[in-house]
């Protein structure tokens, strides 16, 4: 039996938090057909909660969220104000809260950023449907 998902149409939102974005999120992947294995659905939520707290945060809100299931994966898409480039802190042995959502969010998915100008940019985080080893 093949579990790979396929795809299937969108999840389309512009949430005013990260709860709401993972609460989306978890909706639309429990919604499916094909399922998403739990350890895949486990990383795209802390993804999707990870890019909407940065965007928030840092970026001037979120302007709007996709999710979408492809035959590879889970596609999350955040598109936020600011045309900055997510930015890694230097920790240098100090103890300083906040910084480790992207790294962490780089490790989970393939990452690319979309400027877009004076209209911001697009994050999307391509999180691989895969047995980890």
């Amino acid at each position: 039996m093949d579990t790979a998902p396929t795809a299937t149409r969108p999840l389309d939102a512009r949430p005013r938090s990260a709860g709401e974005a993972r609460d989306l999120t978890a909706a639309y992947l429990g919604g499916r057909e094909v399922a998403v294995p739990g350890p895949v659905v486990d990383d795209v939520l802390l993804v999707v909660s990870e890019l909407v707290t940065n965007a928030l945060r840092h970026a001037g809100g979120v302007s709007g969220m996709r999710v979408a299931v492809t035959r590879t994966g889970v596609e999350v898409t955040v598109r936020d104000a600011s045309g900055e480039r997510p930015v890694v802190r230097r920790r240098d042995g100090d103890w300083l809260p906040g910084g480790y959502g992207w790294p962490m969010v780089s490790r989970l998915a393939e990452v690319a950023v979309v400027p877009l100008g004076a209209g911001g940019k697009l994050v999307r985080a391509t999180i691989p449907v895969a047995v980890r080893g």
